[in-house]
Protein backbone atom coordinates (compact mmCIF):
# COMPACT_ATOMS: atom_id res chain seq x y z
CA UNK A 1 0.00 0.00 0.00
CA UNK A 2 1.25 3.47 -0.90
CA UNK A 3 0.01 6.41 1.17
CA UNK A 4 0.93 10.04 0.52
CA UNK A 5 0.55 11.03 4.20
CA UNK A 6 2.76 9.98 7.09
CA UNK A 7 -0.07 7.94 8.65
CA UNK A 8 -3.21 6.11 7.56
CA UNK A 9 -6.78 7.36 7.80
CA UNK A 10 -6.51 11.11 8.38
CA UNK A 11 -9.91 11.68 6.75
CA UNK A 12 -11.35 8.78 8.77
CA UNK A 13 -10.26 10.48 11.99
CA UNK A 14 -11.59 13.91 10.93
CA UNK A 15 -14.96 12.35 10.10
CA UNK A 16 -14.99 10.78 13.55
CA UNK A 17 -14.96 14.19 15.25
CA UNK A 18 -18.44 15.00 13.98
CA UNK A 19 -20.25 11.93 15.32
CA UNK A 20 -18.60 8.61 14.66
CA UNK A 21 -21.33 6.61 12.96
CA UNK A 22 -19.84 3.84 10.81
CA UNK A 23 -23.00 2.66 9.04
CA UNK A 24 -26.79 2.70 9.34
CA UNK A 25 -29.11 0.02 10.71
CA UNK A 26 -31.82 0.31 8.04
CA UNK A 27 -32.80 -2.68 5.93
CA UNK A 28 -30.27 -3.04 3.11
CA UNK A 29 -32.92 -2.43 0.43
CA UNK A 30 -33.74 0.91 2.02
CA UNK A 31 -30.03 1.73 2.37
CA UNK A 32 -29.50 1.08 -1.34
CA UNK A 33 -32.29 3.55 -2.14
CA UNK A 34 -30.30 6.33 -0.44
CA UNK A 35 -27.61 6.36 -3.12
CA UNK A 36 -27.45 8.31 -6.36
CA UNK A 37 -27.38 6.48 -8.69
CA UNK A 38 -28.72 3.34 -6.98
CA UNK A 39 -27.88 0.66 -9.51
CA UNK A 40 -24.13 1.32 -9.51
CA UNK A 41 -23.67 0.15 -5.90
CA UNK A 42 -26.44 -2.46 -5.65
CA UNK A 43 -24.22 -5.54 -6.09
CA UNK A 44 -21.54 -4.40 -3.67
CA UNK A 45 -24.00 -3.29 -0.99
CA UNK A 46 -26.10 -6.45 -1.31
CA UNK A 47 -23.04 -8.69 -1.04
CA UNK A 48 -21.39 -6.73 1.77
CA UNK A 49 -24.27 -5.16 3.69
CA UNK A 50 -24.40 -3.13 6.90
CA UNK A 51 -24.97 -6.38 8.83
CA UNK A 52 -21.81 -7.84 7.31
CA UNK A 53 -19.87 -4.70 8.26
CA UNK A 54 -21.09 -4.73 11.87
CA UNK A 55 -20.03 -8.38 12.24
CA UNK A 56 -16.67 -7.62 10.63
CA UNK A 57 -15.98 -4.82 13.11
CA UNK A 58 -16.88 -7.18 15.95
CA UNK A 59 -14.38 -9.70 14.56
CA UNK A 60 -11.56 -7.17 14.96
CA UNK A 61 -12.60 -6.19 18.48
CA UNK A 62 -14.86 -3.20 17.78
CA UNK A 63 -18.34 -3.70 19.27
CA UNK A 64 -21.18 -1.59 17.94
CA UNK A 65 -24.51 -0.19 19.07
CA UNK A 66 -27.51 1.37 17.30
CA UNK A 67 -28.31 4.92 18.36
CA UNK A 68 -31.72 6.57 18.59
CA UNK A 69 -31.32 7.83 15.00
CA UNK A 70 -30.72 4.23 13.84
CA UNK A 71 -27.13 5.10 13.04
CA UNK A 72 -24.54 2.55 14.11
CA UNK A 73 -21.66 3.61 16.37
CA UNK A 74 -18.71 1.95 18.10
CA UNK A 75 -19.53 1.06 21.71
CA UNK A 76 -19.47 3.90 24.23
CA UNK A 77 -16.00 5.20 24.98
CA UNK A 78 -14.43 3.85 21.79
CA UNK A 79 -12.47 6.60 20.06
CA UNK A 80 -11.91 6.92 16.30
CA UNK A 81 -8.18 6.29 16.71
CA UNK A 82 -8.92 2.95 18.40
CA UNK A 83 -11.06 1.85 15.44
CA UNK A 84 -8.39 2.94 12.98
CA UNK A 85 -5.71 1.14 14.99
CA UNK A 86 -7.72 -2.10 14.93
CA UNK A 87 -7.94 -1.84 11.13
CA UNK A 88 -4.23 -1.07 10.81
CA UNK A 89 -3.35 -4.00 13.08
CA UNK A 90 -5.32 -6.29 10.76
CA UNK A 91 -3.45 -4.92 7.73
CA UNK A 92 -0.11 -5.53 9.43
CA UNK A 93 -1.10 -9.03 10.54
CA UNK A 94 -1.76 -9.90 6.90
CA UNK A 95 1.86 -8.91 6.10
CA UNK A 96 0.87 -5.95 3.94
CA UNK A 97 3.71 -3.47 3.60
CA UNK A 98 2.67 0.13 4.23
CA UNK A 99 4.71 2.76 2.38
CA UNK A 100 4.07 6.21 3.84
CA UNK A 101 5.01 9.61 2.39
CA UNK A 102 4.64 8.30 -1.16
CA UNK A 103 2.74 10.78 -3.32
CA UNK A 104 1.65 9.30 -6.64
CA UNK A 105 2.23 11.67 -9.58
CA UNK A 106 1.38 9.57 -12.64
CA UNK A 107 2.53 6.85 -15.02
CA UNK A 108 5.69 6.29 -17.03
CA UNK A 109 5.97 3.34 -19.41
CA UNK A 110 2.96 1.81 -17.62
CA UNK A 111 4.74 2.02 -14.28
CA UNK A 112 3.51 4.04 -11.30
CA UNK A 113 5.64 7.06 -10.54
CA UNK A 114 5.90 8.60 -7.07
CA UNK A 115 7.17 12.04 -6.10
CA UNK A 116 10.40 10.61 -4.77
CA UNK A 117 11.07 9.30 -8.32
CA UNK A 118 10.34 5.75 -7.25
CA UNK A 119 8.91 3.60 -10.04
CA UNK A 120 6.62 0.71 -9.21
CA UNK A 121 5.58 -1.99 -11.65
CA UNK A 122 2.37 -3.71 -10.56
CA UNK A 123 0.23 -6.51 -11.93
CA UNK A 124 -2.88 -4.95 -10.37
CA UNK A 125 -3.43 -1.37 -9.20
CA UNK A 126 -6.29 -0.20 -6.94
CA UNK A 127 -6.75 3.55 -6.64
CA UNK A 128 -8.57 4.86 -3.57
CA UNK A 129 -7.64 8.53 -3.46
CA UNK A 130 -10.78 10.15 -2.16
CA UNK A 131 -12.98 12.99 -3.29
CA UNK A 132 -12.58 16.74 -3.21
CA UNK A 133 -13.42 17.72 0.38
CA UNK A 134 -11.22 18.29 3.43
CA UNK A 135 -7.96 18.97 1.61
CA UNK A 136 -6.23 19.27 5.00
CA UNK A 137 -6.39 15.46 5.17
CA UNK A 138 -4.64 15.04 1.83
CA UNK A 139 -7.63 15.12 -0.54
CA UNK A 140 -6.00 17.71 -2.77
CA UNK A 141 -7.67 16.54 -6.01
CA UNK A 142 -4.35 16.60 -7.93
CA UNK A 143 -4.96 13.11 -9.26
CA UNK A 144 -7.97 14.36 -11.23
CA UNK A 145 -5.69 16.20 -13.68
CA UNK A 146 -3.44 13.15 -14.04
CA UNK A 147 -6.38 10.91 -14.88
CA UNK A 148 -7.74 13.45 -17.37
CA UNK A 149 -4.37 13.69 -19.12
CA UNK A 150 -4.39 9.89 -19.39
CA UNK A 151 -7.66 10.12 -21.32
CA UNK A 152 -9.88 8.86 -18.51
CA UNK A 153 -13.19 10.73 -18.40
CA UNK A 154 -13.61 12.79 -15.23
CA UNK A 155 -16.02 15.37 -13.85
CA UNK A 156 -14.91 18.34 -11.70
CA UNK A 157 -15.72 17.86 -8.02
CA UNK A 158 -18.81 19.57 -6.62
CA UNK A 159 -19.89 19.98 -2.96
CA UNK A 160 -22.43 17.56 -1.49
CA UNK A 161 -23.67 17.21 2.10
CA UNK A 162 -22.78 20.82 2.64
CA UNK A 163 -24.16 24.15 3.82
CA UNK A 164 -26.49 25.91 1.38
CA UNK A 165 -26.57 29.65 0.88
CA UNK A 166 -29.71 31.65 1.65
CA UNK A 167 -29.84 35.44 1.64
CA UNK A 168 -31.32 36.21 5.04
CA UNK A 169 -32.90 39.36 6.38
CA UNK A 170 -30.08 40.80 8.47
CA UNK A 171 -32.19 41.55 11.53
CA UNK A 172 -33.57 37.99 11.50
CA UNK A 173 -30.25 36.12 11.30
CA UNK A 174 -28.58 38.34 13.90
CA UNK A 175 -31.15 37.02 16.39
CA UNK A 176 -31.45 33.41 15.27
CA UNK A 177 -27.98 32.47 14.00
CA UNK A 178 -27.04 29.00 15.26
CA UNK A 179 -30.62 28.04 16.16
CA UNK A 180 -31.96 24.64 15.03
CA UNK A 181 -35.24 23.82 13.35
CA UNK A 182 -36.09 20.38 14.71
CA UNK A 183 -38.59 17.71 13.67
CA UNK A 184 -39.28 19.29 10.31
CA UNK A 185 -39.71 17.96 6.77
CA UNK A 186 -38.09 19.63 3.75
CA UNK A 187 -39.21 19.15 0.17
CA UNK A 188 -37.22 19.84 -3.00
CA UNK A 189 -38.94 18.87 -6.24
CA UNK A 190 -40.47 15.43 -5.56
CA UNK A 191 -38.19 14.45 -2.67
CA UNK A 192 -39.03 14.91 1.03
CA UNK A 193 -36.63 14.51 3.94
CA UNK A 194 -37.40 14.65 7.65
CA UNK A 195 -34.86 15.73 10.25
CA UNK A 196 -33.41 19.03 11.38
CA UNK A 197 -31.36 21.95 10.11
CA UNK A 198 -29.37 24.76 11.69
CA UNK A 199 -29.67 28.42 10.70
CA UNK A 200 -26.33 30.09 9.92
CA UNK A 201 -25.23 33.42 8.49
CA UNK A 202 -24.38 31.58 5.28
CA UNK A 203 -27.73 29.79 5.10
CA UNK A 204 -28.71 26.34 6.38
CA UNK A 205 -27.00 23.05 7.14
CA UNK A 206 -27.96 19.76 8.77
CA UNK A 207 -29.10 16.23 7.98
CA UNK A 208 -32.48 17.19 6.52
CA UNK A 209 -30.93 19.38 3.83
CA UNK A 210 -27.89 17.17 3.21
CA UNK A 211 -30.14 14.33 2.07
CA UNK A 212 -31.63 16.58 -0.62
CA UNK A 213 -28.25 17.45 -2.13
CA UNK A 214 -28.85 15.65 -5.50
CA UNK A 215 -32.11 17.53 -6.10
CA UNK A 216 -30.75 20.90 -4.95
CA UNK A 217 -27.59 20.46 -7.02
CA UNK A 218 -29.64 19.75 -10.15
CA UNK A 219 -31.79 22.84 -9.63
CA UNK A 220 -28.79 25.07 -8.97
CA UNK A 221 -27.08 23.85 -12.14
CA UNK A 222 -30.22 24.44 -14.21
CA UNK A 223 -31.56 27.66 -12.70
CA UNK A 224 -28.81 29.06 -10.40
CA UNK A 225 -31.31 28.75 -7.54
CA UNK A 226 -33.36 26.06 -5.85
CA UNK A 227 -36.65 26.47 -3.99
CA UNK A 228 -37.28 24.33 -0.94
CA UNK A 229 -40.45 24.00 1.10
CA UNK A 230 -40.32 23.38 4.86
CA UNK A 231 -43.13 21.73 6.80
CA UNK A 232 -42.70 22.95 10.37
CA UNK A 233 -45.25 20.41 11.66
CA UNK A 234 -45.10 17.24 9.53
CA UNK A 235 -47.00 15.21 12.13
CA UNK A 236 -50.07 17.48 11.89
CA UNK A 237 -52.37 18.11 8.94
CA UNK A 238 -53.33 21.51 7.67
CA UNK A 239 -56.77 21.09 9.21
CA UNK A 240 -55.29 20.01 12.58
CA UNK A 241 -53.30 23.22 12.73
CA UNK A 242 -56.19 25.40 11.63
CA UNK A 243 -58.49 23.87 14.26
CA UNK A 244 -55.90 24.46 16.98
CA UNK A 245 -55.49 28.05 15.83
CA UNK A 246 -59.22 28.83 15.68
CA UNK A 247 -59.97 27.17 19.04
CA UNK A 248 -57.12 28.90 20.86
CA UNK A 249 -57.79 31.12 23.88
CA UNK A 250 -54.52 33.01 23.51
CA UNK A 251 -54.67 36.77 23.01
CA UNK A 252 -51.88 37.16 20.44
CA UNK A 253 -50.83 35.32 17.29
CA UNK A 254 -47.36 34.76 18.69
CA UNK A 255 -48.78 33.06 21.78
CA UNK A 256 -51.07 30.87 19.64
CA UNK A 257 -48.08 29.75 17.60
CA UNK A 258 -45.94 29.22 20.66
CA UNK A 259 -48.38 27.57 23.05
CA UNK A 260 -51.06 25.90 20.91
CA UNK A 261 -49.23 25.08 17.69
CA UNK A 262 -45.93 24.40 19.55
CA UNK A 263 -43.74 26.26 17.09
CA UNK A 264 -40.23 27.22 18.14
CA UNK A 265 -39.16 30.86 18.34
CA UNK A 266 -36.91 30.56 15.24
CA UNK A 267 -39.89 29.18 13.29
CA UNK A 268 -42.07 32.04 14.46
CA UNK A 269 -39.27 34.44 13.57
CA UNK A 270 -39.19 33.06 10.03
CA UNK A 271 -42.94 33.50 9.65
CA UNK A 272 -42.86 37.07 10.96
CA UNK A 273 -39.91 38.01 8.76
CA UNK A 274 -40.93 36.45 5.47
CA UNK A 275 -44.72 36.83 5.52
CA UNK A 276 -46.52 40.10 4.89
CA UNK A 277 -48.63 41.49 7.72
CA UNK A 278 -51.80 40.53 5.86
CA UNK A 279 -50.72 36.89 5.48
CA UNK A 280 -49.37 36.63 9.04
CA UNK A 281 -52.70 37.82 10.46
CA UNK A 282 -54.78 35.59 8.17
CA UNK A 283 -55.22 32.16 9.86
CA UNK A 284 -55.47 30.17 6.61
CA UNK A 285 -52.47 31.90 5.01
CA UNK A 286 -50.44 31.51 8.19
CA UNK A 287 -51.24 27.80 8.58
CA UNK A 288 -50.44 27.23 4.91
CA UNK A 289 -47.04 28.82 5.48
CA UNK A 290 -46.42 26.59 8.51
CA UNK A 291 -47.03 23.52 6.32
CA UNK A 292 -45.17 24.86 3.29
CA UNK A 293 -42.67 27.59 4.13
CA UNK A 294 -40.71 28.58 1.02
CA UNK A 295 -37.00 29.44 0.99
CA UNK A 296 -34.70 30.00 -1.97
CA UNK A 297 -31.21 28.50 -2.03
CA UNK A 298 -28.78 30.53 -4.16
CA UNK A 299 -25.49 28.69 -3.71
CA UNK A 300 -23.37 26.08 -1.95
CA UNK A 301 -20.52 26.16 0.52
CA UNK A 302 -16.92 26.12 -0.77
CA UNK A 303 -15.77 22.68 -1.93
CA UNK A 304 -13.27 22.28 0.89
CA UNK A 305 -15.93 22.80 3.56
CA UNK A 306 -18.28 20.13 2.21
CA UNK A 307 -18.65 16.85 4.11
CA UNK A 308 -18.45 14.96 0.83
CA UNK A 309 -18.30 15.61 -2.90
CA UNK A 310 -19.61 14.29 -6.19
CA UNK A 311 -17.62 14.18 -9.39
CA UNK A 312 -14.34 12.44 -10.13
CA UNK A 313 -14.11 9.42 -12.42
CA UNK A 314 -17.35 8.96 -14.38
CA UNK A 315 -19.19 5.72 -13.66
CA UNK A 316 -19.25 4.62 -17.28
CA UNK A 317 -15.43 4.77 -17.22
CA UNK A 318 -15.37 1.66 -14.99
CA UNK A 319 -16.90 -1.79 -15.43
CA UNK A 320 -19.08 -3.66 -12.92
CA UNK A 321 -15.95 -4.62 -10.95
CA UNK A 322 -14.68 -1.00 -10.80
CA UNK A 323 -11.97 -1.64 -13.40
CA UNK A 324 -11.03 1.30 -15.63
CA UNK A 325 -12.14 0.36 -19.12
CA UNK A 326 -9.19 2.18 -20.68
CA UNK A 327 -6.60 0.68 -18.32
CA UNK A 328 -6.89 -3.07 -17.73
CA UNK A 329 -6.00 -4.19 -14.20
CA UNK A 330 -6.42 -0.64 -12.85
CA UNK A 331 -9.36 -0.19 -10.46
CA UNK A 332 -10.99 2.78 -8.70
CA UNK A 333 -13.09 2.63 -5.53
CA UNK A 334 -14.46 5.02 -2.95
CA UNK A 335 -15.24 8.70 -3.19
CA UNK A 336 -13.05 9.26 -6.24
CA UNK A 337 -15.95 7.85 -8.31
CA UNK A 338 -18.98 9.98 -9.21
CA UNK A 339 -21.70 8.78 -6.80
CA UNK A 340 -23.55 10.44 -3.96
CA UNK A 341 -25.07 9.56 -0.56
CA UNK A 342 -26.39 11.44 2.49
CA UNK A 343 -24.65 11.50 5.84
CA UNK A 344 -25.57 8.92 8.47
CA UNK A 345 -23.08 6.14 7.73
CA UNK A 346 -24.03 5.70 4.07
CA UNK A 347 -20.81 7.18 2.68
CA UNK A 348 -18.56 4.91 4.74
CA UNK A 349 -20.76 1.88 4.14
CA UNK A 350 -20.47 2.25 0.36
CA UNK A 351 -16.68 2.56 0.58
CA UNK A 352 -16.44 -0.58 2.75
CA UNK A 353 -18.74 -2.50 0.41
CA UNK A 354 -16.83 -1.50 -2.71
CA UNK A 355 -13.53 -2.48 -1.12
CA UNK A 356 -14.79 -5.90 -0.07
CA UNK A 357 -16.50 -6.55 -3.38
CA UNK A 358 -13.34 -5.72 -5.34
CA UNK A 359 -11.15 -7.77 -3.00
CA UNK A 360 -13.35 -10.83 -3.51
CA UNK A 361 -13.24 -10.35 -7.27
CA UNK A 362 -9.45 -9.99 -7.36
CA UNK A 363 -8.93 -13.01 -5.08
CA UNK A 364 -10.87 -15.13 -7.58
CA UNK A 365 -8.91 -13.96 -10.63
Amino acid sequence: MYEQNSTLGRKFLVAGKGGFNLTHSEDIKLIISRYTPQQFLTKALSRYSNEYLINWFKSIGINMFIGSSKRVYPSAGTKPIQVLKAIENLINSNHVKLNFNHKWIGWKNNQLIFENLKCVKADIVVFSMGGGSWSVTGSNRNWLKIFKEKGIETIPFYPSNCAYNIIWDTSFIEVFEGEPLKNIAIKCKDQIQKGEIVLTKFGIEGNAIYALSPQIRKELNLHQSSEISIDFKPMLTLQNLLDKYINSNQKSITQILLRDLKLSRPQIGLLKTFLSKDKFTNPKCLVNAIKSFKLTIVGVSPLDKAISTVGGVTLHSVDENFQLKQLPNHYCIGEMLDWDAPTGGYLLQACYSMGNYLAEYLNQK
